[in-house]
């Protein structure tokens, strides 16, 4: 089979999956801008009579949304620029640094991603308790200033990397840190884009613990936001569906302007162990 031949194959075989998993952000849209009585008629309607904006404009009309979505903003993007700092500090000492148990410690924080979060919810609500963090931002923040995955993950994209730049570097006597940002990090923008990519996803979707750690409706997030919102306005489902389309729109941005990284990142990450 030529190569073309197996690329047309591919896409043939692609194209109905991207499809069927396109469908539901599909429906959503367009259920946005159908009015109440489209979204309950039976069976549903397919594709609206008309754009009716009524369900954006009780959204963004609602004095709450757009301090939640603040809230989520400022939550996801402090979490994006820790990890990737602290992320590739952490990664770096472990790819190029040997120092006593480094390898223990590398394995105690790998065995650290199979612990459910059910069994550290406690814990970290305690924690954050006793630093008086409870019902704020900081509460939603600490616990996601770094994340094992992005220390492995610049780990295994460094180790990828060629040493001998580093090695030169420093024999013109460049300490490890100055080689860290002016050589290592500006090589390594595709794992840079995966943690921001993967971080902003997790943070911004985020449900159960802001539902634990968070109480006045100030500093709710916009996943806990909308939901109470849906609660509220069980009947208003059109304003549930543009609440969120605005809350999916980020990530599907932030997606497409780093699937290109993102993927060459997960393809070298794994080149070495």
């Amino acid at each position: 089979m030529s190569a073309r031949t197996a690329s047309v194959t591919r896409h043939l075989v692609l194209a109905p999956l991207a499809l069927a998993f396109a469908l539901p952000l599909v429906w959503l849209v367009l259920s946005s801008v159908m009015s109440d009585a489209e979204i309950n008629r039976f069976p549903p309607a397919l594709w609206p009579q008309g754009i009716d904006l009524d369900g954006y404009r009780y959204v963004l009309g609602n004095a709450m949304f757009p301090r939640w979505f603040a809230n989520s903003l400022i939550v996801a993007s402090v979490a994006v620029v820790s990890n990737l700092l602290l992320g590739a500090l952490g990664g770096y000492a472990f790819a190029r640094m040997r120092f006593a148990g480094s390898r223990v410690l590398l394995g105690l924080m790998l065995a650290t991603m199979a612990v459910p979060f059910q069994l550290t919810m406690i814990p970290t609500f305690l924690v954050m308790k006793w630093f008086g963090l409870i019902d704020t931002l900081g509460a939603l923040i600490v616990p996601s200033l770094v994340t094992p995955f992005a220390v492995f993950l610049f780990r295994q994209f460094f180790l990828s990397l060629p040493r001998e730049m580093e090695e030169a570097a420093w024999i013109d006597g460049c300490s490890r840190l100055r080689v860290l940002w002016s050589i290592v990090l500006p090589l390594a923008r595709p794992a840079l884009a995966t943690v921001a990519v993967l971080t902003f996803l997790s943070t911004w979707n985020d449900l159960s613990w802001p539902l634990i750690a968070i109480n006045h409706d100030t500093r709710y997030t916009l996943q806990l936001g909308l939901t109470t919102f849906q609660g509220q306005h069980h009947v208003h489902w059109s304003a549930v569906m543009a609440g969120n389309v605005i809350t999916v729109l980020p990530v599907l941005v932030a997606f497409l302007l780093a699937q290109k990284t993102f993927v060459q990142s997960l393809t070298s990450s794994g080149l070495k162990g």
